[in-house]
């Protein structure tokens, strides 16, 4: 994210910055158009001309704080590798990001802002949705790719935000490969996380509907695909 170092930033990337550096050292209630405003040293109108109002500046902030995370989610990724052990990787990397950015994490996941959506947020849930689709792909989900990327959601989030406001010594350092394997027992049918038989039912369900996901050459009319999409999303929560 850092500029070269003989090219000067931009009115908007100080301004991002100072916000960044109010947001680590005093929160999000510290992060003013006033306190930026001075901290980047323009004048308060440069930020509405900029960012439009604080909403757009919490969303422009969030961003930019939230990049150098996704870069590394993205690095995580690969096709090839198994997709059991990149969800692993993923919620470990998603718990440190909030352990060490606990503010941004709470501006970008914990408050909720009717009508706000910050595009690199969105993009770290595509990057998660597909991780766990290509699981569904292999026949190793228990439930619908939707409803498994919102249970895994809401576990890390659920986490991070309980972790947030606990004091650090009084953390559980075994708590996240707690919750992790339990909710992977939940979403998967990996025989290393479940604790109890299951249908083959949803599994099976999921694995078609991924198959037959981006296929173009279904005999199907396009009002048969969605019902189809929507009977075997049925089937795969049914479990």
């Amino acid at each position: 994210m850092a500029k070269a170092r003989d090219q000067p930033a931009s009115a908007a990337e100080r301004m991002l910055r100072a916000a960044a550096d109010l947001l680590q050292t005093g929160g999000i209630e510290a992060v003013s158009t006033r306190a930026v405003a001075a901290a980047a040293g323009v004048q308060p109108p440069t930020i509405y001309r900029q960012f439009g109002d604080k909403d757009g500046l919490l969303d422009a902030l969030a961003g930019f704080v939230l990049e150098g995370y996704l870069e590394q989610k993205r690095l995580l990724i690969d096709a090839s590798r198994d997709p059991g052990i990149e969800l692993r990787d993923l919620w470990d990397l998603h718990a440190e990001f909030g352990l060490n950015q606990p503010d941004c994490y709470v501006l970008t996941f914990g408050q909720a802002r009717p009508g706000r959506t910050v595009p690199v947020a969105a993009e770290t849930v595509e990057l998660l949705t597909d991780v766990i689709a290509r699981l569904g792909d292999e026949g190793r989900l228990r439930m619908s790719v939707d409803r498994a990327t919102a249970y895994f959601r809401s576990c890390g989030a659920g986490y991070i935000l309980q972790q947030i406001g606990t004091p650090p010594d009084n953390r559980d350092p075994e708590l996240s490969s707690i919750i992790f394997h339990d909710m992977m027992a939940a979403i998967s049918t990996d025989s290393k996380h479940n604790r109890t038989a299951t249908s083959e039912l949803p599994s099976r369900a999921v694995a078609l509907r991924e198959a037959l996901r981006d296929r173009e050459d279904l005999p199907l009319s396009p009002a048969e695909r969605v019902l189809l999409a929507e009977w075997l999303n049925r089937l795969a929560d049914s479990g």
